[in-house]
C-alpha cells in the first residue's frame, strides 16, 4: 500500500493532482478542499490509499491521517464505494462527520452526493460505534464565517486556474440563494464544490 506521496505538484485539474516523486508523476483523486491548498510547483504531501479493482489502481489523498482514516472506515459498509466516502469527505469536516456518525445526524450525512436516508442510516448504524468519542460542541460564530466566505472561496478557485471574473460569477450567483444553509453558515468546502460545478459546465 502507497501510505503517503511527498513531493513536487506539477498538474492540478478539478478532481486530482500530480505529484512527481523520484521522476514518477502521481495522479492522486482528492477533494476540491484539498487540490484548493495546493500550488503548481510547490511541495506537498499527502495521506493516501490505494482503491484496487479489476480493471483499475486508483490514489486517493487526504490532508490529514484522520480524513484517510474515515475514507477507508466508511467503505467498510456496504454499498459505500470510494466515489461515496470521498464525497462525504469533501462535504464534511472530518470531526464534523464523526459527529455526524456518533449523533444519527442523518440531514448533515444526506448533504453529500449518493447519499440518501437509508444510506445515512445504514452508515450510522454500522459506524456510531466505531469512530470513537468526539465533540459534542458545535462551531460558533456563524455571522462571521458567512462573512468570510467570499475572500476564501474567491482564493481557492483562482489557486484552481480559474480566472477572478469567473470566480466572482460563480460567488455571485451561489450568494444570489440568501436562503442556502451553505451561504448562510459559510461552508466553503460546499461552496467550493458547488463553484466548480457552475464553472465547469461553462468551460
Amino acid at each position: 500500500m502507497i501510505a503517503s506521496v511527498r513531493g513536487t505538484v506539477t498538474a492540478i485539474t478539478l478532481d486530482h493532482v500530480v505529484i512527481e516523486v523520484g521522476g514518477i508523476g502521481l495522479a492522486i483523486r482528492t477533494t476540491p478542499t484539498t487540490l484548493a491548498g495546493l500550488r503548481r510547483g510547490e511541495p506537498a504531501r499527502l495521506s493516501t490509499t490505494l482503491v484496487v479493482r479489476e480493471d483499475s489502481l486508483t490514489l486517493f489523498g487526504f490532508a490529514s491521517d484522520e480524513a484517510k482514516e474515515l475514507f477507508e472506515l466508511v467503505q467498510s459498509v456496504s454499498g459505500v464505494g470510494p466515489k461515496i466516502a470521498l464525497a462525504l469527505i469533501a462535504v464534511l469536516e472530518p470531526d464534523e462527520l464523526r459527529r455526524a456518525l456518533a449523533s444519527g445526524d442523518y440531514a448533515t450525512l444526506t448533504r453529500a452526493p449518493g447519499i440518501g436516508r437509508k444510506g445515512a442510516e445504514r452508515l450510522v448504524l454500522e459506524l456510531r460505534d466505531k469512530v470513537g468519542v468526539v465533540s459534542t460542541a458545535t462551531p460558533s460564530g456563524g455571522g462571521a464565517a458567512a462573512a468570510a466566505w467570499r475572500p476564501k472561496l474567491s482564493e481557492a478557485l483562482v489557486g484552481l486556474g480559474f480566472t477572478v471574473k469567473q470566480a466572482d460569477d460563480a460567488m455571485a450567483t451561489l450568494a444570489s440563494d440568501v436562503d442556502d444553509p451553505a451561504v448562510v453558515d459559510g461552508d466553503v468546502g460546499l461552496l467550493l464544490r458547488r463553484a466548480l460545478g457552475l464553472l465547469g459546465r461553462h468551460r
